[in-house]
């Protein structure tokens, strides 16, 4: 059981962090939404909705106007008049984005009490009309809407108001499903009663006070009542009735007719903005001297609202920046005309949490099971595809797609699983590294055992001479030189395929079964076939042996020799003619021999010629200008040198190739053979003149 954690514990705790995000998500709580509400913006931002008009104008309390007629609120009788100017063109509806919540102070009662007239003083006074019934006059003559505000507080005066919408719904109870405040704020009694409809200007809190949706309906002192722009659309298409459609989820559609709008189970909206318009506003002041043309106003609808920055109606919008709030109405008004709003589907949310968690598992299983360059193929394009998606269902549909979380998941879900990923490959990093270093010292301790196994000749240097220079730690090459009499010795020079360890080891073989023949004294011809059939029997799948083996008397000059696949010999006489001998067998280790005749050897006469066999790593070894040294390259250090000994050539052609290069081509082996001086050296005695003259 334990075995099994392990192995899939990176699994586990990806699982335990996916079901933390989606019960994130299920709750939902503020910096979620947060995360949910980058993606709605960034719809709008990138493909904002373009209007040349509108429906909507809107009469701007602005700096201007507030010049005109002094600080705000105004006289009632300022509105009256602004009314009256815009009836006059036969609007759809009027709606004020403003409270009128006390008395005009400029009314004459208000005026006795201000200045504390007695009634009988000023009884012609009392006679004088006053602004708010002329208000609620122009109200009452005009589509009028005034405004309504949820409150968690009562507010001093107010009266027990009444929609002036009547609702009818079909499949449930609305108010089961409507957000609801217990206290509503609003105008005077008389001027509401005036007016042919109450709208909510009700937004809902966002923490980061962006307005990005609001209901179409919401319950005040448990009666329900209708956006302003719904409001503004029932009483312009002269409508008594709102038509509430709902199924077991909630609210489902709410019509006036001809209008039609989805809307979500809690009856809220979400507003699709257009970029401001100019040429939508117009200002108080102008509408009251009547500074407009008629087809201004004529058949659209009209909202009063403020702009004015001392006023504080200012509201932000997805689109990333800050309008009037009365925009925002109108901005929901051309969203029921136009049927252009967006749309915020349940079952969406459902497919964003499956489509999340598909996309997440799928992303970390690639960066699991790949490598990391092609695992971030795949979370991008994992995260493209969710973009796509999102606006392509934005575009077509106007149906909002929360893209922000399940790439938030995605990103989180991959950079764990590359973490993973990371701490995986340390690990096995870590363990290549101590494998090599294992094997760093094997090849070493391999290294130092081969050159064991190269013999001493330094005795026989005056005629027979070979070097090895390893390109690697254990070398593929060899060589060996046995005296079997004082005047007959066995030679080899062996290149074997492959380098490292395997290579060495056959080398090794290789070498032991020579000497062992050579030792015994047998012809050369029955040595060369006891070590190839020695080598094919071991079985060293894929490895064979080029060689050239020999064996010369120091007294006839005479050198029997075989060369097995091998370099060309070359031979040359004292003015420096060569010659080059080819193989005539192929390498041993690959084929047996069934009879020592299928070996063939050659003899020469070495007396004033010397004979130098090497391997392939000196004819294609490299010089210090890039260039391979070849079979020409060592005639012409044989030309350069005006003394030959087997120990000065060998030793030269090693110089040559071993310049200094961080790493060799291949193993330079090299062999010469010159019996004009066959003396043995007193190899013993030499060292300790040398050691002597060191001192």
């Amino acid at each position: 059981m334990k075995a099994i954690l392990l192995k899939y514990q990176n699994y586990l705790i990806f699982l335990v962090l996916l079901i933390l995000l989606i019960v994130l998500k299920i709750i939902n709580p503020s910096f979620v939404k947060s995360i949910s509400f980058i993606s709605f913006d960034l719809y709008q931002k990138t493909f904002p909705l373009v209007k040349q008009d509108s429906n909507v104008v809107i009469i701007d309390i602005d700096e201007k106007s507030l010049g005109k007629f002094g600080q705000f609120p105004w006289s009632r009788s300022v509105f009256a008049r602004i009314i009256e100017k815009v009836n006059e063109t036969k609007p759809k509806a009027i709606g004020f984005d403003v409270f009128f919540t006390e008395k005009d102070k400029q009314s004459p009662e208000e005026i006795i009490k201000a200045y504390g007239l007695i009634p009988q003083d000023v009884s012609n006074l009392q006679k004088i009309k006053g602004h708010d019934e002329i208000f609620s006059e122009a109200l009452q003559n005009s589509n009028s809407v005034i405004a309504v505000l949820g409150s968690n507080v009562s507010s001093l005066g107010t009266y027990e108001r009444k929609a002036k919408a009547r609702f009818l719904s079909k499949g449930g109870d609305p108010n089961n499903f409507t957000y609801a405040y217990p206290y509503s704020i609003g105008s005077l009694e008389k001027l509401e009663k005036s007016a042919k409809g109450l709208g909510s200007i009700s937004f809902l809190d966002q923490t980061d006070g962006i307005i990005r949706s609001l209901p179409l309906i919401v319950r005040f002192d448990k009666k329900l009542y209708p956006t302003m722009g719904l409001e503004m659309v029932r009483v312009g298409n002269n409508q008594k009735n709102l038509y509430i459609e709902l199924n077991e989820v909630g609210i489902k559609r709410i019509s006036s007719r001809p209008h039609k709008i989805v809307s979500d189970p809690n009856g809220i909206i979400w507003i699709k903005y257009k970029k401001s318009l100019k040429s939508q506003y117009i200002s108080a002041s102008s509408v009251y001297d009547g500074k407009f043309e008629d087809s201004f106003f004529r058949n659209k609808y009209v909202l009063i609202g403020a702009s004015a920055q001392g006023l504080f109606d200012l509201v932000k919008t997805p689109l990333g920046v800050t309008i009037p709030g009365v925009e925002v109405h109108a901005n929901v008004i051309e969203n029921i005309l136009d049927q252009n709003y967006l749309i915020r589907n349940p079952n969406t949310y459902i497919f964003e949490l499956l489509f999340s968690i598909i996309v997440a598992c799928v992303t970390f299983a690639f960066s699991q099971k790949i490598k990391p360059k092609y695992s971030l193929s795949i979370f991008f394009g994992s995260f493209l595809t969710v973009v796509i998606i999102g606006y392509s269902i934005f575009i077509f549909r106007s149906e909002l797609v929360d893209i922000s979380y399940p790439i938030f998941m995605l990103t989180l879900t991959f950079l764990t699983g590359l973490y993973f990923r990371f701490v995986e490959e340390n690990k096995i990093a870590l363990s290549n590294l101590q494998k090599e270093a294992k094997l760093l010292k094997e090849r070493e301790l391999a290294g130092e055992v081969q050159k064991s196994l190269f013999p001493d000749i330094s005795r026989f240097e005056n005629f027979i001479y070979a070097t090895n220079v390893p390109a690697r730690d254990v070398s593929g090459d060899y060589f060996d030189v046995v005296s079997v009499s004082k005047t007959e010795y066995f030679f080899t020079l062996a290149d074997v395929s492959g380098k490292g360890i395997k290579a060495g080891m056959y080398m090794a073989k290789a070498s032991s079964i020579f000497r062992t023949l050579s030792n015994l004294s047998y012809p050369l011809e029955k040595v060369v076939y006891g070590v190839n059939n020695e080598l094919v029997a071991a079985k060293f799948k894929g490895m064979f042996v080029t060689a050239v083996f020999g064996k010369f008397n120091t007294e006839t000059k005479e050198v029997t020799f075989v060369n097995a696949g091998h370099e060309s010999i070359m031979v040359f006489d004292r003015d420096k003619n060569f010659e080059f001998i080819k193989s005539e067998l192929p390498p041993i280790g690959i084929i047996k021999y069934f009879a020592e005749s299928m070996v063939k050897s050659k003899t020469i006469n070495l007396k004033d010629k010397t004979f130098v066999v090497y391997t392939d790593g000196v004819t294609e070894g490299y010089l210090q200008n890039g260039q391979e040294l070849g079979a020409d390259g060592v005639q012409r250090i044989v030309k350069d040198l005006s003394d030959i000994t087997p120990k000065l050539l060998v030793d030269a052609i090693a110089k040559e190739l071993n310049w200094g290069a961080d790493k060799l081509r291949d193993d330079i082996t090299c062999l010469a053979l010159d019996l004009k001086n066959i003396e043995l050296l007193q190899v013993k005695k030499k060292k300790k003149e040398e050691k002597k003259s060191e001192n």
